[in-house]
């Protein structure tokens, strides 16, 4: 999804619930894309007309023409005035968050997560549900349709740009559509993306909740690469190379939790034995927080020995109920893997990701936006 197709797509679909889609023609164009990538990374400071063409390589001119369509879609607004340096004083322009919003939706296997989020990508309406995403898709179709009548409730119907969808994978990212899921074969080539756009009236993003949660981490991280790495109802993982979130051409990337490192051990629900997944879900149920951080720090250090990345972060629901055990063990496991490596003093970082328990549908938000911000 691009932002030249986000306005007209919700334009012709009309909108969900009294809340459409909106008309942006603004947001078209790479250039208004750079304009609104600054803006929302000055946040309530703002930046000038003057640096905003420094920065972008536009003219001045150019410049002024894009911040004027964007004050005129209440994208933008002033803030204020610089101090003069022998000039006049230069006019201070910052993003308006609540002028539109995005949904964000979270599909694990038990629940539903629905979130409302502004511009500059804060959730402004949390709501949460039940779910049963092996029963099928009329009940999950069903479920966050409702869920997203109540949260635009909520928050008094605002302009929606998208929806962005996460779920478990594997999925075609591009087309829309799920593989065979773990545990859930049913949904194998469900055209999920646009059975949501049908039932919400609005441009729909799908992605794996991974990639959704790496998506929404990078942007409160410096620039470089890590692993995100996801121990909920299942265990994925989120992939950001050189500040980009690499899914693979076929979306097939992170599927983490189903490498084998113990050929004789538990069936997975892939149908093999010994995956990561099968070994950490098994310790979980069993009470041995420690052993499940031990295998989970087993596939840490391979995808970092893989990789090279400088940083691991962890989360899901299992992870955020009990993180200690988790970070020593994996921290363990990088520690012991740099020894070898001679590298000690380098090793990846471990940490809990920010955003505890709202990751992916945080995440899945951004989905909708970061187009929009080149």
């Amino acid at each position: 999804m691009s932002s030249d197709d986000i306005p007209s797509r919700a334009s012709r679909q009309g909108g969900f619930a009294g809340s459409p889609g909106a008309n942006l023609p603004a947001l078209r164009g790479h250039n208004t894309a750079l304009v609104l990538g600054l803006l929302r990374a000055a946040g309530e400071e703002g930046v000038s007309r003057l640096e905003l063409a420094a920065r972008t390589g536009l003219t001045p001119q150019a410049v002024s023409k894009i911040t004027a369509r964007l004050r005129a879609e209440g994208l933008a607004a002033e803030a204020g005035r610089r101090a003069s340096t022998g000039g006049k004083p230069a006019t201070v322009l910052r993003l308006v968050p609540g002028a539109r919003h995005a949904i964000g939706l979270h599909l694990d296997r038990d629940e539903l997560t629905a979130v409302l989020a502004d511009l500059a990508g804060r959730a402004v309406a949390v709501r949460q549900a039940p779910l049963a995403f092996e029963a099928g898709a009329e009940q999950v179709l069903t479920t966050a349709e409702r869920e997203v009548a109540e949260l635009l409730a909520q928050a008094g119907g605002p302009l929606v740009l998208g929806a962005g969808v996460a779920c478990p994978g594997p999925l075609d990212h591009a087309g829309g559509v799920l593989h065979r899921v773990t545990g859930a074969p049913q949904w194998d080539g469900f055209p999920l993306r646009d059975a949501f756009a049908a039932r919400l009236g609005l441009p729909v993003a799908l992605d794996k909740d991974t990639n959704a949660a790496a998506l929404g981490l990078a942007r409160a991280l410096p620039a470089g690469s890590f692993g995100y790495l996801h121990l909920g109802t299942g265990l994925g993982a989120g992939l950001v190379l050189d500040g980009g979130l690499y899914r693979g051409p076929r979306t097939g990337a992170g599927e983490f939790g189903h490498q084998i490192v113990q050929l004789d051990g538990p069936r997975c629900g892939c149908g093999r034995r010994g995956c990561i997944e099968a070994l950490c879900l098994a310790a979980v149920a069993g009470g041995d927080l420690p052993a499940a951080a031990e295998a989970l720090g087993v596939g840490a250090a391979n995808l970092v020995e893989l990789l090279d990345i400088d940083r691991v972060l962890l989360g899901g629901r299992t992870v955020l109920d009990a993180p200690e055990p988790f970070l020593s063990g994996v921290s363990r496991a990088l520690a012991a893997q740099a020894r070898t490596r001679g590298s000690a003093g380098s090793r990846a970082a471990v940490s809990v990701a920010l955003a505890p328990g709202r990751a992916v549908a945080d995440g899945a938000a951004e989905l909708v936006l970061a187009p929009l911000f080149g």
